[in-house]
């Protein structure tokens, strides 16, 4: 496939150049001119200058000089927007300078936004909640980089893993890979195809060719196609033939300050490039960015018990032998498990593991490029050749730790669009690099210099690490090992029996402990040979292939627009994560929408319904309907409602993963195949809630198996009801309340399934372990609202935001990981120039505590809130920017998921350099 874009890319090129140099016989018009502030006379760089009814248009460079060429014959209509200032449209008849003072508006809510009806529409009439950056925000945010600053607008939740690898969604179900949150890029699926979420912040869009960050909260799928269950995120590139010129962006950075993590203060440089020219008709853009720091460590030793899913007591094997960290791998293995249980009288005992720093790769690093090829064939027409790839280095929390080194992602696109349609068809190319599994690498070095359990050819214990413990326990405590003489305690009893088991152990740092950890990197995971190691192999592709018309200008009664989609999967991990050792797993999408809207009562009404269907080869169809009206109560004062549904397919890890996670433990996806090849349907699992039973009791009756049904999609329908008004252009309110019921509900189950009759093995150590997806029998509920106030008086700004999220109903006995805060609010007080070109921002964010739940842990996220701040210096001649800035600038350690790293502050300093040497 990549064969074929790299041609195609060349066919079009030279179609391209064949096409100018034809298109040189027609009569070029060259429009130039100035624009000013209407109030001060000074010149205003960056505003948007279009030529109505085409796609032709410019922004005005720093001394708010325009240029604009066109084919079209006199007199032509001139558009003139900039963010807080009244649009001016001018008639132009010829090819004279033109002179255009804007009018600062100092009015809120002003925004144009697509996302919300894949058509432009005014913010204050949006038929469904939505929030936007614009350039000037994305800019003058106080956050290090755009997508930090996503927390801070109204009801968006997120989970930091790694300090470049945040997961953002709304309205609850948070978790460390969203998968019911879409996030699109100038129109492709961001998403990772071997793990179904995005990883827009590891190798996504250069902030400084973003032109603008869209987000729907709630269900999108009508409009979006399968996974948008709770939100939507779009993000939209410059244009080259708009923005032209070298951007160039210097920003240096310092964390770990103090020594919560480690003792030395750790540097961030981060470098961002952009350079764009247009020549006639064509344009090409090229970005480079590069990021590295010292990562944010996660170094929970809170004792937790896996069986019973909740933490105990105890931070060390001092306190409890049977002890495992949460941020501790290879401790998770322990007499349940091991061939020599009983040997110490019912105690349990787990392995000595490594500490998360020992393992990982904290060095993050961040490389994003990408190159975009532009031309137009006509005003209304422009096609599209574009690339980004990006690699990097990051930590990301699944049913384990993974250490994701050298992991990279390509995106590559063929569009044409117009005024009314797009056609478009890209590919995304995964590849894991050398990424691999901490915890099976901790499990191995422990394996590696002492087995768990050494069994003859009958399955008979006769040596191995617990079998050592075991036997040096009983004669400390009976005063007869030779190494500690006289009777012991049994806490000197344990730790002497440790210490000899552990007398080999691979002490980290060593050079035995780095050379068996990088043999165990290098080995993929899994059985067989050159197997038995830690590492990925993860090459999975994606294609993808849609178009949309709007045929509003068609059809003059009511806005009518259409699309169609189709998708392939081809997963292929070499049986390294996914069930395909044998081949290539292809699974195929299609789906398509229409949407049509009509205004009444002299546009006082907006009514919009649009419905979607969408099809996966493995599951049944489905049809997602979405219904609104936004009601006109009073100039800029409208009130909506909506009806929205959306469903998500489950995941291709949900379908078909198959990974060995700990000791005698496997992830296997929910498909009848799956399910079958581990022969759950017959030999059929207990439940893990039962064996916690059996476990305190005794009660063998108490134990229940676990009866399957049929895998299906999950579906929610979603009602909501809110309000968005202007109150003497200064306030600007904006309020909702949703009620969101799930269907088939997707949750994780965990199944003991034994191998022996109970009354062989009354302990279940020779059980098999599945992790598994299964629907959920009943609904889940969900409810919340928010508000969000924007305050605006000459150049100031204050605004505020507070949400509310809950879950009023779910399953007994399976967890939906609601993950999220019921209360959460944010508090923003900006100028862009209190004082001679000198600005500021600073935010507040506050969240409560709550319950985190997920496949790697579970356990109490604490409240708390944080500070973010900058302050910047325009020098226009220069156009450049001095920003200086931090996040978290007390330095107060929080944590936004458990078992995930606490995070720290960030201060910096940035220089821009912005559209130079046009």
């Amino acid at each position: 496939m990549r064969n074929y874009l790299q041609k195609s890319s060349l066919y079009l090129l030279l179609f391209f150049t064949l096409y100018a140099v034809t298109s040189n016989a027609q009569q070029q018009n060259t429009i130039t001119g100035t624009v000013t502030n209407k109030t001060t006379g000074e010149p205003m760089p960056g505003v948007s200058v279009s030529l109505k009814g085409t796609l032709s248009g410019t922004v005005t460079d720093g001394a708010g000089h325009f240029k604009l060429n066109t084919t079209r014959s006199f007199p032509v209509t001139l558009i003139f927007s900039s963010v807080g200032f009244t649009n001016e449209v001018v008639a132009v008849s010829g090819p004279s300078d033109v002179t255009v003072k804007l009018a600062s508006t100092e009015i809120l809510g002003n925004e144009v936004v697509v996302a919300a009806s894949r058509v432009s529409e005014s913010i204050l009439t949006s038929p469904v909640s939505i929030e936007k950056l614009n350039i000037t925000a994305i800019r003058e945010t106080p956050a290090p980089n755009f997508y930090d600053a996503l927390p801070s607008l109204k009801g968006v939740e997120s989970s930091v893993q790694s300090l470049s690898f945040r997961a953002v969604t709304t309205r609850g179900f948070n978790t460390n890979g969203n998968t019911r949150f879409n996030q699109l890029m100038d129109g492709m699926d961001n998403q990772a195809p071997g793990l179904n979420f995005s990883v827009g912040n590891i190798v996504g869009v250069s902030e400084l060719d973003l032109a603008s960050v869209e987000l729907l909260p709630g269900a999108s799928s009508a409009l979006y196609g399968a996974g948008g269950m709770n939100g939507t995120l779009l993000m939209t590139s410059k244009s080259p033939f708009e923005y032209q010129g070298l951007s160039l962006k210097l920003q240096a950075g310092m964390n770990h300050l103090g020594t919560v993590q480690q003792s030395s203060v750790g540097f961030i440089p981060d470098v961002m490039f952009r350079y764009a020219k247009a020549f006639g008709r064509f344009a090409f853009k090229v970005n480079f960015c590069y990021m590295q720091a010292d990562d944010w460590q996660a170094r929970d030793s809170t004792n937790f018990d896996r069986l019973n899913l909740k933490t105990k007591a105890g931070y060390s094997h001092i306190t409890d032998p049977n002890y495992d960290g949460v941020n501790v791998y290879g401790d998770e293995i322990n007499t349940k498990f091991g061939a020599s249980a009983g040997l110490l009288n019912g105690v349990s005992v787990s392995r000595t593991g490594y500490n998360e720093k020992d393992l990982v790769d904290y060095g993050t690093k961040s490389l994003k490029t990408g190159l975009a090829l532009h031309y137009r064939i006509t005003d209304q027409i422009e096609a599209i050749v574009q690339g980004n790839w990006g690699s990097g280095t990051t930590v990301y929390t699944g049913s384990d730790r993974y250490s994701l080194r050298k992991f990279n992602l390509g995106q590559y696109k063929l569009e044409l669009r117009g005024k009314n349609f797009f056609l478009r068809g890209y590919t995304t190319q995964e590849r894991s690099g050398e990424a691999y599994n901490a915890t099976a690498l901790g499990t191995l070095l422990n394996e590696t210099y002492n087995p768990s359990a050494v069994t003859d050819a009958n399955g008979n214990v006769i040596g191995g690490w617990f079998a050592e413990y075991a036997t040096v326990y009983n004669q400390a405590r009976a005063g007869v090992f030779a190494g500690a003489p006289g009777v012991k305690t049994d806490a000197e009893a344990h730790a002497i029996a440790r210490g000899y088991a552990d007398r080999a152990r691979l002490l980290p740092g060593s050079a035995a402990f780095n050379t068996t950890k990088d043999a165990i990197t290098n080995r993929y995971i899994g059985f067989g040979t050159g197997r038995n190691g830690a590492k990925f192999n993860d090459k999975t592709n994606l294609y993808h292939y849609e178009g949309f018309y709007n045929f509003s200008d068609k059809i003059k009664i009511f806005d009518l627009q259409a699309g169609a989609s189709y998708r392939r999967y081809s997963l292929n991990s070499d049986g390294t994560i996914f069930d395909d050792a044998s081949g290539r797993i292809k699974i195929d999408e299609y789906g398509g929408f229409v949407q049509a809207g009509k205004k009444l009562l002299n546009d006082r009404i907006k009514l919009t319904a649009s419905v979607r269907y969408d099809k996966n080869e493995n599951f049944d169809g489905r049809f997602t309907p979405r219904i609104s009206g936004v009601f006109t109560v009073a100039p800029q004062q409208n009130i909506r409602v909506s009806f929205q549904t959306a469903y998500r397919n489950p995941t291709n890890q949900d379908q078909y993963i198959d990974l060995p996670i700990r000791y005698n433990t496997r992830l296997i996806g929910g498909l009848p195949a799956m399910l079958t090849k581990y022969d759950l349907y017959n030999n059929k699992g207990y439940t893990q809630a039962s064996v916690q039973q059996y476990a305190a009791t005794g009660n063998p009756a108490l134990l229940q198996t676990y009866t399957f049904g049929k895998f299906r999609p999950e579906s929610v329908k979603a009602w909501e009801i809110g309000y968005k008004g202007l109150i003497k252009n200064r306030l600007l309110i904006d309020a909702y309340y949703y009620y969101s019921s799930y269907k088939n509900f997707l949750s994780y189950l965990v199944l003991i399934q034994p191998t022996k009759p109970l009354a062989q093995d009354p302990a279940l150590n020779s059980a098999n372990i599945f992790a598994t997806y299964v629907n959920n029998p009943s609904d889940v509920v969900t409810q919340g609202g928010a508000l969000g106030l924007d305050y605006l008086i000459s150049n100031w700004t204050l605004s505020g935001n507070v949400s509310y999220n809950d879950i009023t109903k779910e399953s007994a006995g399976l967890s939906s990981s609601f993950n999220t805060p019921k209360y959460r609010f944010n508090l923003g007080l900006a100028n862009r120039n209190v004082y001679k070109n000198i600005g500021f921002n600073v935010t507040y964010r506050w969240q409560d505590a709550f319950l985190w739940n997920s496949s790697f842990v579970t356990g109490n996220v604490s409240a708390y809130g944080t500070i973010d701040a900058q302050v910047n210096y325009k020098m226009p001649k220069a156009k450049a920017t001095i920003k200086l800035g931090g996040s978290n600038i007390l330095n107060h350690y929080y944590q936004t998921s458990f078992g995930n790293p606490t995070v720290g502050g960030i201060y910096y300093v940035s220089i821009l350099f912005d559209e130079i040497f046009k």
